[in-house]
């Protein structure tokens, strides 16, 4: 292999009268690897034999082909952000979509945007918004990947309004783990009436499957599982999947009028039964997001935000769109809502212009960013929950964190989408003990969340770290179901090994 291992073949070249061609970079050497062997799980244990840099669904497709022949183990890359270890690779060789990076159209009279899987989300929001356009889904972290987005079925913040990816998601262009490639657009394959889908290849090969038979948690998020539900479309089986079922090369996605503008507010409470009772009537209103912070998160982000006011007992973030002719109706409205429920209106936060409502939104995420830096601290592993819960359960939820946290010993927070019965539980364990009892108290949440008909991943999917939570929810009848599905479309399993299930369902 050449210096840099990048691999040279001649074909195309000689088919090109001798003119080279620019050729897929593979490389194999550690020092190259080290940076895609890691995610936002810091799952140890990493490795692979060859990285791939493929620029094209066809180059996507000869490395699947060459890897299902021999029986290799496919892991696909994005940007990396996931937290449950679905892009870390053990063995085998890992495709980075980061070169398949292109914004082919955006389209302002179909309001719909065309884009390889590599293209980031951050920019995709800022070229749609430059042609007075909006794309919904918001996760956390814009680094991530459209593609990532699409495997993950991404939701984030504004999810309470907008819903998550699967809803914009119009066609997508797959590479399944033979080498063939499927162009779907949604409608087009649906299953019957008996959870009976039958379709052909691009090649003209025909694949018959049946959807699961289990019916989805009557939660607003989930990100556990296979998609299922009466006359499923083909299409979703693949958003959502992690990377077991094929390999999004190309996604077409609906988008909205980019909104007027916003209306903001951060507003604290100093009694959680206010502002409880505040959130529930609030879910009601037309709001963009709502977001939660509890008493210890104010306490974490006051540290770089000291004018944080002090001894509250928690605090929500919410957005609604506005207009010209809306505004005015729209602050009297939160206005008389919150006056209603106590919030404190002398301290809370406002914004209307953008430059404040970017102040508020960089408030939001220090409490992330500094939850991690409190685990780099530590020097131990987070554990965070991703559990949501049906709407006229969540306060048993609620009342369960408060009870098994409140007793725990352990440095906590508790924040997220509370709009959608979903909030992060994160705990710092600062020892091995401490962190053997916030590996028990996350099992003790997951069985709760599950007793109370809900799901145990919202937004971060299942990965390698979960698949026995996801066993827990499902059951094997299901995971069964699941694994038919992956074997009619990956017969030798090699797409996304350990991801969602074990390795023995297949």
């Amino acid at each position: 292999m050449p210096p840099g291992g990048i691999r040279h073949t001649i074909a195309d070249s000689v088919k090109s009268g001798f003119t080279f061609l620019p050729v897929m970079q593979v490389k194999t050497q550690l020092d190259e690897l080290q940076n895609y062997l890691t995610d936002a799980s810091f799952l140890p244990g990493a490795w692979a034999d060859k990285l791939f840099l493929p620029e094209s669904a066809d180059e996507v497709a000869e490395i699947l082909k060459e890897a299902n022949e021999k029986g290799v183990q496919v892991t696909i890359s994005g940007a990396r952000t996931g937290t449950v270890g679905g892009a870390i690779p053990f063995g085998g060789y890992v495709v980075s979509m980061e070169r398949l990076n292109k914004i082919k159209s955006i389209d302002k009279a179909a309001m719909t945007a065309t884009v390889e899987a590599g293209v980031v989300l951050g920019d995709l929001q800022k070229a749609v918004e430059a042609d007075g356009l909006f794309y919904a889904p918001n996760p956390t972290e814009l680094s991530c990947q459209i593609g990532g987005n699409v495997a993950t079925n991404a939701s984030g913040s504004r999810s309470f309004k907008y819903g998550a990816t699967r809803k914009y998601v119009r066609a997508l262009n797959v590479v399944l783990a033979t080498g063939e490639q499927l162009h779907l657009r949604r409608g087009e394959h649906i299953a019957d009436k008996n959870g009976n889908l039958s379709f052909r290849t691009d090649a003209g090969r025909s694949i018959d499957l049946k959807v699961p038979t289990y019916t989805l948690p009557n939660v607003t998020k989930n990100a556990s599982g296979y998609f299922s539900g009466p006359s499923v479309d083909l299409i979703d089986l693949f958003i959502g999947s992690e990377g077991t079922l094929g390999v999004v090369t190309e996604v077409e996605l609906d988008l909205l009028p980019r909104p007027e503008g916003f209306f903001s507010g951060i507003v604290f409470f100093g009694d959680e039964n206010d502002l409880m009772s505040f959130v529930d009537e609030a879910r009601n209103v037309d709001a963009s997001l709502i977001e939660y912070f509890d008493r210890n998160s104010l306490g974490f982000v006051a540290e770089k935000y000291p004018e944080t006011p002090a001894n509250m007992a928690g605090a929500v973030f919410f957005e609604q769109e506005i207009s010209a002719e809306t505004e005015d109706t729209i602050f009297v409205a939160w206005n008389v809502l919150l006056e209603k429920h106590s919030g404190d209106l002398e301290r809370s936060w406002f914004a209307t212009n953008e430059q404040d409502r970017e102040k508020m939104r960089k408030f939001r995420h220090a409490l992330p960013l500094a939850a991690n830096e409190r685990f780099a601290r530590n020097g131990f592993k987070k554990v965070s929950t991703d559990m949501a819960v049906p709407v006229d359960r969540f306060r048993n939820l609620l009342r369960f964190y408060d009870q098994v946290l409140g007793k725990s010993g352990l440095e906590y927070v508790v924040f997220g989408h509370i709009g959608d019965c979903h909030l992060h539980a994160n705990l710092f364990p600062k020892n091995e003990a401490e962190a053997e009892r916030a590996r028990h108290i996350y099992g003790r949440c997951i069985a709760q969340a599950i007793m109370l008909g809900g799901t145990v991943s919202a937004e971060h999917g299942i990965g390698k770290l979960k698949r026995k939570y996801l066993a827990a929810m499902m059951g094997e009848r299901y995971l069964n179901e699941m694994a038919a599905i992956k074997r009619a479309l990956d017969p030798n399993g090699i797409l996304g090994r350990g991801n969602m299930f074990d390795e023995s369902y297949l």
